[in-house]
């Protein structure tokens, strides 16, 4: 029974830790970028230990599409260069890099940036 214990909890240790997955290596496409299909894969696996989870860092939920677009300055629809979460997924001047530097979640991807950028200029909507 202790060994069976012991092999959840790896497994499920396993699981949360964002190396183990493929995220990176998703392509996304250039248009009809869908929320839950290629945006919220990217959330759940580098943003929401912070930004969700019972945690909502700076007040945001990236959890559901409805928590990601509730601050209407986080996610400007049509207009990814006046949205906030891009310039802090790219690490603007004078915004916080995300993630931050130093934490164990790594950055976001160019392809993931593009497809986030692509996801708001096709109105970020809940598809």
């Amino acid at each position: 029974m202790k060994k069976i214990i012991s092999l959840c909890l790896l497994l499920f240790y396993v699981s949360c830790d964002d190396t183990s997955t493929n995220i990176d290596d998703k392509e996304i496409p250039i248009s009809n970028v869908s929320y839950s299909q290629h945006i919220q894969p990217i959330f759940n696996v580098k943003c929401i230990n912070c930004h969700g989870v019972g945690t909502t860092e700076a007040g945001l939920d990236l959890t559901t599409w409805s928590g990601t677009v509730a601050d209407p300055s986080i996610v400007v629809p049509n207009e990814p260069d006046n949205s906030r979460l891009i310039w802090t997924i790219e690490g603007r001047p004078g915004f916080p890099f995300m993630p931050p530097i130093g934490s164990p979640y790594r950055a976001l991807t160019q392809n993931q940036i593009r497809g986030v950028k692509t996801w708001i200029a096709e109105g970020a909507l809940n598809n």
